[in-house]
């Protein structure tokens, strides 16, 4: 194929997509419901992977205020950079896919709900300033996935159109957010079945199924 010259864009995900942290995730929400008293489950953890902290806390506590919110998602996310630490690594085939998708002239963002303080963990060890011309992080939005703001915002700052980029993404919230911001989208199954994702354009097992060819022709097939 040739490049597309800054065409097109792929927005994203970071965990569970870019690299491999489901399991610093649970083990961290797993730890914050032990010291809390808070009832956490593997389907639970599932069912809200991917969505902001502020929306997933009042469902374990009903009724927790704005304080006592922060205070948590704090606790979670510090225990969540601990874990994660000693493993800050790509996901299986993300590496070999954002290096095809530069090569071939694509823009390129993250789209995260996770705070910035996370990111910032695999930007410089990952060199992921060398590949990713944006960034959206959690505060910089004020709506959780599914809401489209993320990847809207990660559109704006790629100075492209909703219709000239493509998601990645492995939860079903980002999977519902890509389409509610009328972007194609690929799901990995990572954290969720196929079944679970079958809104998504793709569903791969892994990011090696993927490459560049592959979004250039979902984003043409949106654009006709």
């Amino acid at each position: 194929m040739t490049s597309c010259n800054g065409e097109f864009g792929v927005i994203f995900d970071l965990d569970g997509v870019l690299v491999d942290t489901g399991w610093a995730h649970r083990q961290a929400w797993y730890d914050l419901a032990q010291a809390e008293g808070l009832a956490m489950s593997d389907e639970f953890f599932r069912d809200t992977f991917g969505m902001q902290n502020a929306a997933i806390l009042p469902m374990l506590r009903p009724g927790i205020s704005q304080d006592e919110i922060e205070r948590l998602s704090d606790w979670k996310e510090q225990r969540y950079r601990d874990l994660v630490e000693q493993r800050l690594e790509f996901a299986e085939g993300a590496e070999a896919l954002v290096n095809d998708l530069t090569r071939h002239g694509f823009r390129l963002a993250i789209g995260s709900s996770a705070p910035p303080e996370n990111l910032d963990l695999f930007w410089s060890r990952l060199a992921l300033a060398d590949f990713f011309d944006a960034r959206v992080t959690k505060e910089e939005i004020t709506e959780s996935k599914p809401s489209p703001q993320t990847f809207l915002a990660a559109t704006r700052k790629l100075g492209l159109k909703p219709t000239q980029c493509a998601v990645v993404e492995d939860a079903v919230q980002g999977v519902q957010a890509a389409r509610a911001g009328g972007m194609p989208v690929a799901a990995v199954t990572t954290t969720r079945s196929r079944q679970d994702l079958a809104q998504a354009d793709r569903v791969v097992d892994s990011l090696s199924e993927l490459n560049a060819s592959d979004f250039l022709a979902l984003l043409r097939k949106t654009m006709e």
